[in-house]
């Protein structure tokens, strides 16, 4: 695949946010009835940067943290998980880093988020001017970039760097109504994005969205595939996904395990993606190697502590049933 043969390094350029998730401690513990909760990581992008770097890819994100305490703990958790925060610009004001509560449970799971004045939203030109992209193998973005300015300006001007510098994008829908005016701007914006990306990974009712209504979704994917050498990957949940390349189509289905949480999973996926293209795997391997990687995550409590090192998912996948391919 074209893409996937660009990404001959292992260091990738993320465009997102850092954030702080809590938990109510211990797992199986409802939000309402929580007196204690563990802190992590969180925001879609860091936790992606840090499972590519638990697979010994090195990773920089780009993105703006509030200049406070909140602020502070993510810096501290990027330099825990060994992800390169030269390029992460604090900020004052009212502007604050995103804050995520959920919960360690499957039956009526709960995930609250506060995203108020978020502070990754100034992220600005300046901000993405300042990465030398030559010097890695590929910018990877989710869609919550895209959901306000300045930083929706300016993750569209670091695509077009991208693309003077001959690196793909990979690209994760990742689409949060709250975040948006309205749901018309959103597909709008993601449809652009969808255009530009070399690889675009998003869920059944994310693709449904962007093409106007759910049953066209799959038809969206296939055609965003079609005449070139871009990758659509159209997940559907526990009924595995389908991905559309020019050598065709195929569909994975997923590890079965016994699930802890509902989260995590799509930013397992592509640094399970991701970083077994740089291992040199092919497309069909990649993806069940990214389905190994969700399938991990969700057992665990946190998303960026729960990402699997290459020896976890290399011995899950020995001692677990694979997906099928067709």
């Amino acid at each position: 695949m074209g893409s996937l043969t660009k990404l001959a390094s292992n260091s990738f350029l993320v465009l997102g946010r850092a954030g702080m998730d809590l938990y109510p401690d211990p797992p199986g513990t409802g939000i309402e009835q929580a007196t204690r909760f563990v802190s992590h990581l969180g925001g879609s992008s860091a936790n992606i940067a840090a499972g590519l770097c638990r697979h010994g890819a090195a990773a920089s994100l780009v993105t703006c943290v509030s200049d406070d305490a909140i602020g502070r703990f993510a810096l501290n958790q990027l330099d825990h998980y060994g992800i390169d925060r030269e390029f992460v610009r604090g900020v004052g004001g009212e502007f604050r880093n995103s804050l995520a509560l959920s919960e360690s449970r499957l039956e009526g799971h709960q995930t609250v988020i506060y995203r108020n004045g978020a502070a990754d939203f100034q992220m600005s030109l300046e901000d993405v001017e300042r990465p030398d992209y030559s010097n890695y193998s590929a910018l990877i973005t989710t869609g919550t970039v895209l959901a306000a300015e300045p930083s929706r300006s300016a993750a569209f001007h670091a695509f077009e760097r991208a693309r003077a510098a001959g690196i793909p994008l990979i690209f994760d829908v990742d689409y949060r109504p709250y975040s948006w005016e309205s749901a018309q701007e959103a597909s709008q914006v993601y449809s652009r994005a969808g255009e530009m990306s070399d690889i675009i990974i998003g869920n059944d009712d994310e693709f449904g969205f962007m093409a106007g209504g759910y049953d066209k979704g799959l038809a969206m994917a296939k055609s965003l595939a079609a005449g070139g050498e871009r990758i659509a990957i159209y997940k559907m949940g526990e009924n595995g996904s389908v991905t559309f390349s020019q050598a065709g189509e195929f569909k994975t289905s997923i590890y079965p395990v016994d699930a802890l949480k509902p989260v995590g999973a799509g930013d397992a996926f592509l640094a399970g993606f991701v970083a077994s293209a740089t291992a040199g795997h092919d497309l069909q391997t990649c993806v069940s190697r990214g389905a190994a990687s969700a399938a991990i995550v969700v057992t665990r409590v946190g998303c960026a502590p729960a990402m699997p090192t290459t020896q976890e998912l290399d011995i899950f996948i020995a001692s677990h049933p694979g997906p099928s391919t067709n």
